[in-house]
């Protein structure tokens, strides 16, 4: 019977009823419940999960019909947590369940796109004749032709095109690049591999086998904490979101769980079942907020004053009234406290100077290897001053002392390190600490207790420890004289409850509670205390004091290394787990060694000219007590010292291409590597060679080629966006200045015409057209998350997932590994007639966990360029390495695991072992390459699987003889058996097939600091203190003070509090900009842009779905009564712009957002519902419009134990939380749309009206 006679018998369908009427019987149509069964319908399900930098994680079940993505589900499958602990599932949020969306969205990329400017001028360049690299040299040495396409970048117009064509241009572009200017012009920037590591993988071994240079991330998002190294020589070593649960007393700040953390946030509420106290510290009613049993307040950009509050009375209760036995005892073994730091005099007070070491004793102590590198304590049992095992001098030239063991190391006797030496002092003198809190003196005077000691060179010197340092500086008074605080309520001494209020706007009260409560829980569970935080405190200009306040309460309370205790600092999925293992495919260390890396944050600081508009004056940064020997510098000088010290990497290296600079050498008599680089030496000493920054606007040291893949670059992170569009691109651009500060520095050679448009060719890899492929010039269109083989971590759970290849990547599209594979089949074939083999020198820092950290010894600042040493390559200037590159073999070498792995072996955070025995396995499980040529007979790396199985053979966390192998080589250095940590496993090995039916948890590596274990948690630190592995620090141990010059120049030896720092960008403000807001009714306000709850980052913001739960496009929030006071209505449209540029959005008026701050969520794109700015001219901006990258010198440190520079490990960070705006209304008539034609006006006018620089 069919529906519709159903419906004219509606009230004749009951046949009859059952059950005493309850139940009816029916004779009608059902065939309409097919559309419901249909929806749900599927062919097979394949499991993978979404690279998308969320942290989650999550494993999903992808349900396949017809070939195409029906719908996803949550996996439950994960293996379960011990039996006192809530389970990891079910993981996932709505975000993930909406994903599929974009594989047939209008987003996707569907086939390779191109500029059509450019494409029109490459073909005609063809048609005339010319080979690829000729066609490209043609049109680049044509200023108009250049123009004609780099001026539209942003403005649309392009063409669908062909692999074969598009794949031809890039080879031919890196060639001709390479060929002119130099290897190291070419850049890639990917973010975040641990979501997706072979993606990841794909551009950066390819970049690393032509010479290029592969750009940080961590740093540029401002994610990195500067601190961890500072304090830990570790970078983000975290707990696993389950151990949130095994803590009794939870501070979050700066981390919105619910909204951030989605899938693990139950663990941080489950704990209060458990009976935890949480916490919260927002200067807004965050969501996390709700789930506290006590909210703070703080004023934004203040957190380091109240832990610094809480400090003073954690240190007051448990140190000084009474000495809590488990703190003493932990703060003595695993920090450096007990170490002994010299005193320098200063005119008629001391000031802090650097730690005692072995060398300023007779005989060294005994020590006669790196005894400059080996610290001092007080021993109270032989009442002399010992070296104690541990600190960095014993890791490297010799065995068995590298350890935490409390021992003397000259003959291994007992020891117990003094902390004060209070009761047996010898003097009492006055030291000066550096304060910088605006209306209070710039100084503290302090009284501290010292020892008189005669060192080896006859000077006689005063010495005390750090605790008593920190004691004095944290303004607790212990009867010396200088009559400070006796009481929480004074507000006149420095970091006490009542001042920790008056600067950050907390209740006194809940400074005191919290501070004793937080110190009294990890005294009775033995440091069962965490603080949780993340981007909203990471993201300020002085983000490592924020966090070096919150690790020192915690090192005071001994709750780092303890299970539930802790710092839990989350941002991105930043724990690539097999490290070991993916970096030789990642960075081709399987052919070539070293590298190149850079740290992104000073590349775009400089290659973006924002340098030029630096309103940051170095010298109003310094501490009063500074020597300050660079004093006049600016910011960018600094940089330039840091490079040419060998301290931060240089990209490009010198104003010369480096494979000229090689045949130059050998011209000159060079025969190899030593004569090449003590040519380099005397160029660079007689000014013949230079480094690039030096006269970074010159043509020859300007980037040239660009390679963006899984990543919104000139969208999402872009802090300085319209510098970005106006100097790197040279494109339609809204800064509102000239730019004329940069003729301030004293290192850089100043052009008065900034350049703009350095990059010849930008591509971008992607599965969805954002704002970076908006202003490409080529785009290639990649698999998403469903349609390629990938591997996937996160710090939120121990487990390795897998990214599965549900179905074929749709329309043309590849996955990344394929994509720069038939990139690389190109380049080798077109730079067989133009390259050939040639030799390459890579300008090489001194790197952190390698005997190179021990380059520049005491922390003093010794300049070649100043005449203070000689020019000394490794050492007092970057190592210059030789590397022969087969450019013609670039493809047989990206597809098959190099012969390095055997001749050289593997390495991780400086222990070395064999790998013979892995690639033997390699070659039985991926197969060998059997095509003639260098690589036959070596494993395959054709396919996406065989890679991700090579990333799992080689790292110790997924491959236990791996893992033995790596524990063996620590074993050696700490001379302490660690084998108990991983012999249960040590015949295990995970697979990807193995993770593709179940999640699997990895193995105990000592890449990472915590253990995988049925009885704890994974929790950062955790071997540190239970295994007395040291800390990779100068002294071993966790770091409250840091004696470089630099830091103690700008007053950062130990924590303090610094406000946010004035950038100025809203103040004095340009004629062009003052003119435009005359007469405007407008707000001042603190610019803050923190993660958003309808995406992560621009993923999922731009779908119908989330736009349609809010506004429909870019919006941010004010003040409720701010937004009155200049008649601001709800969803009124507004501007808020500075010198920096304008971002043009809608307005949400609220209650939550506190007076004085603007909350634009990240990452909003401009593509969607932007109209114009009537400021600048151009397209209304994204949320970076208004920012600009400022670094911090004190980032810059190098070659100096734990402050030496690794990839993405240390380095400046792109911070812009710091940034005012200025906020006003646009009413709907004022509303400009841009929708007219592109003139010829309007595409030659770059700038807005009136800026001509």
């Amino acid at each position: 019977m069919s529906h519709f006679l159903d419906r004219l018998r509606f009230f004749k369908k009951v046949q009859g009823t059952f059950s005493k009427g309850h139940g009816i019987v029916t004779n009608e149509d059902r065939q309409w419940e097919d559309t419901y069964r249909n929806r749900w319908r599927h062919d097979k399900v394949v499991r993978s999960t979404h690279g998308v930098n969320c942290t989650g994680g999550c494993s999903w079940k992808i349900y396949v019909k017809n070939g195409l993505v029906a719908y996803e589900m949550q996996q439950t499958d994960y293996p379960e947590t011990r039996p006192d602990l809530p389970n990891h599932e079910p993981r996932g949020c709505q975000r993930g369940a909406s994903f599929s969306w974009y594989l047939y969205s209008p987003h996707r990329i569907k086939y390779p796109l191109v500029r059509g400017r450019l494409i029109d001028l490459y073909r005609s360049e063809r048609k005339s004749g010319k080979d690829p690299v000729e066609a490209w040299e043609a049109i680049q040495q044509d200023p108009a032709k250049r123009k004609s396409y780099t001026a539209v970048r942003g403005l649309g117009g392009f063409v669908r095109s062909n692999w074969e064509e598009l794949t031809e241009i890039i080879a031919a572009a890196n060639v001709y690049t390479i060929k002119k200017w130099g290897p190291d012009r070419i850049y890639g920037f990917s973010p975040i591999p641990a979501m997706s590591m072979i993606s990841y993988a794909a551009g950066s071994r390819y970049l690393s086998l032509i010479g290029g240079a592969c750009g940080s991330f961590y740093d540029w998002y401002c994610d990195l904490p500067a601190a961890s190294p500072q304090v830990w020589g570790e970078q983000t070593d975290v707990p696993e979101a389950a151990d949130w649960y095994n803590s009794k007393y939870i501070i979050i700040c700066g981390a919105n769980l619910p909204m951030t953390r989605t899938p693990d946030a139950h663990f941080a509420i489950e704990s209060r079942y458990n009976g935890t106290k949480v916490v919260s510290m927002a200067p807004d009613y965050a969501e996390f907020v709700k789930f506290a049993d006590l909210w703070m307040p703080v004023k934004q950009g203040t957190d380091s004053a109240a832990f610094m509050a809480m400090g003073h009375v954690a240190l007051n209760e448990f140190h000084i009234k009474k000495q809590d036995p488990y703190f003493s005892e932990y703060v003595r073994t695993y920090t450096d406290m007990p170490m002994q730091v010299m005193l320098r005099k200063d005119g008629d007070r001391y000031v802090s100077g650097r730690f005692l070491r072995a060398t300023d004793f007779d005989k060294n102590l005994g020590e006669s290897n790196n005894p400059e590198w080996k610290t001092v304590v007080y021993d109270e049992v032989s009442k002399a001053f010992v070296v104690p095992n541990g600190s960095v001098g014993f890791r490297w030239g010799e065995e068995g002392k590298w350890n935490l063991l409390p021992k003397n190391a000259a003959n291994q006797a007992d020891i117990e390190a003094e902390l004060t030496c209070i009761d047996s002092r010898d003097d009492v003198v006055s030291v000066a600490f550096p304060h910088f809190n605006p209306g209070e003196d710039d100084t503290l005077l302090r009284n501290i207790p010292v020892r008189k000691l005669k060192l080896a060179s006859g000077e006689e010197v005063f010495v005390t420890s750090v605790f008593d340092l920190m004691v004095s500086q944290y303004g607790i008074d212990r009867g010396l004289g200088d009559n400070l605080a006796t009481s929480y309520e004074d507000e006149s001494v420095a970091y006490t409850p009542a001042w920790g209020s008056k600067v950050t706007g907390i209740k006194t009260a809940d400074l005191i509670r919290t501070g004793r409560e937080f110190a009294e829980n990890a005294s009775k569970t033995r440091g069962k205390s965490m603080v949780i935080m993340g981007a909203a405190i990471n993201h300020w200009y002085h983000n490592d004091l924020g966090y070096r306040s919150i690790m020192n309460i915690l090192h005071m309370c001994g709750c780092v290394g303890q299970s539930g205790g802790g710092w839990a600092h989350y941002v991105g999925q930043e724990k690539l787990r097999p490290q070991a293992g993916w970096a030789p495919i990642a960075f081709a260390l399987d052919w070539h060694r070293p590298p190149r890396h850079m740290n992104s944050t000073t590349y775009w600081y400089f290659h973006t000219d924002q340098w030029r508009y630096e309103k940051v004056e170095a010298d109003n940064i310094l501490g009063s007590t500074a020597t300050a020997k660079y004093r006049g510098y600016q910011i960018a000088d600094y940089n330039v010292v840091s490079q040419r010290l060998g301290w931060l990497p240089s990209a490009p290296h010198f104003n010369k291409n480096p494979l000229e600079i090689v045949k130059a050498a050998e011209a000159a008599g060079a025969t190899d590597e030593a004569g090449i680089s003590q040519y380099m030496a005397e160029q660079l000493k007689s000014g013949e060679m230079a480094f690039s920054i030096e006269d970074i606007d010159a043509e020859e040291n300007h980037p040239r080629n660009l390679f963006v893949w899984r990543a919104n670059l000139i969208g999402c992170s872009a802090k300085g966006h319209e510098y970005f569009l106006k100097h790197l691109l040279g494109a339609q651009n809204g800064v509102m200045q000239e730019g004329t500060e940069g003729a301030n520095c004293k290192e850089i050679k100043w052009r008065e015409k900034a350049p703009i448009g350095k990059l010849d060719l930008m591509v971008d890899i992607n599965f969805r057209l954002n704002s970076t492929g908006a202003y490409s010039d080529i785009i290639l269109p990649t698999a998403t998350w469903y349609e390629k083989a990938d591997l996937n971590t996160t710090d939120m759970h121990p487990f390795v997932h897998p990214l599965g290849k549900a179905v074929d990547p749709a329309f043309e599209s590849k996955s990344d590994w394929q994509i720069f594979m038939r990139v690389a089949k190109k380049f080798s074939e077109i730079a067989e007639k133009h390259l050939g083999t040639v030799k390459d020198v890579v300008s090489l820092p001194m790197q952190h966990d390698s005997p190179m950290a021990l380059a520049q010894p005491y922390g003093e600042v010794k300049d070649w360029k100043r005449g203070e040493c000689d020019l000394i390559p490794g050492k007092t200037a970057p190592l210059f390495k030789v590397v022969e590159r087969d450019y013609a073999n670039t493809y047989k070498k990206y597809t098959s695991v190099g012969p390095l792995m055997n001749k050289l072996g593997n390495n991780i955070k400086g222990l070395d072992w064999n790998t013979d025995l892995e690639i033997d396995q390699l070659k039985t499980h991926n197969g060998v390459i059997t095509e003639e040529g260098i690589s036959k007979g070596l494993p395959s790396l054709l396919e996406d699987v065989q890679v991700c199985d090579t990333v799992l053979m080689m790292a110790p966390e997924t491959n236990g003889e791996v893992a033995h192998k790596s524990w063996s080589a620590l074993s050696k250095k700490t001379g302490i058996n660690h084998s108990h940590l991983y012999e249960g496993r040590h015949e295990e090995k995970i697979r990807y097939h193995d993770i593709v039916a179940q999640p699997r948890k990895i193995i105990t590596a000592p890449t990472w600091s915590g253990i995988e274990s049925e009885e704890v948690s994974y929790n950062a630190c955790y071997t540190n203190v239970h295994e007395h592995i040291p800390f990779r620090t100068l002294t071993g141990r966790a770091s409250f003070y840091l004696d470089h010059e630099w830091m103690l120049d700008f007053g950062e030896g130990l924590c303090c509090y610094r406000p946010p720092q004035d950038l100025g960008a809203h103040k004095n403000l340009p004629k062009e900009l003052a003119k435009k807001l005359e007469g405007k009714k407008t707000l001042t306000l603190n610019w803050i842009t923190p993660h958003s709850k309808w995406g992560i980052h621009s993923s999922y913001q731009d779908n119908l779905r989330m736009l349609t739960l809010f506004r429909g496009g870019p919006y941010f929030w004010v003040n409720e009564e701010e937004a009155q006071s200049i008649g601001l209505k709800d969803n009124d449209w507004v501007e808020a712009v500075n010198a920096n540029g304008a971002t043009v959005a809608r307005v949400v008026v609220s209650q939550r957002v506190p007076k004085g701050m603007a909350l634009m969520y990240h990452a909003q794109e401009k593509n969607v519902n932007v109209p114009g700015s009537n400021t600048t001219g151009k397209r209304g901006g994204i949320l970076n419009s208004v920012t600009k990258v400022v670094m911090k010198p004190t980032n810059m440190i190098g070659g100096y134990a734990q402050l030496s520079y690794s990839f993405n490990y240390y380095g400046t960070v792109g911070s812009q939380r710091d940034e005012n705006v200025i906020v006003h209304k646009i009413e709907d008539a004022d509303v400009n749309w841009l929708e007219g034609d592109l003139t010829p006006e309007r595409e030659a006018q770059l700038n807005p009206e009136g800026i001509n620089n």
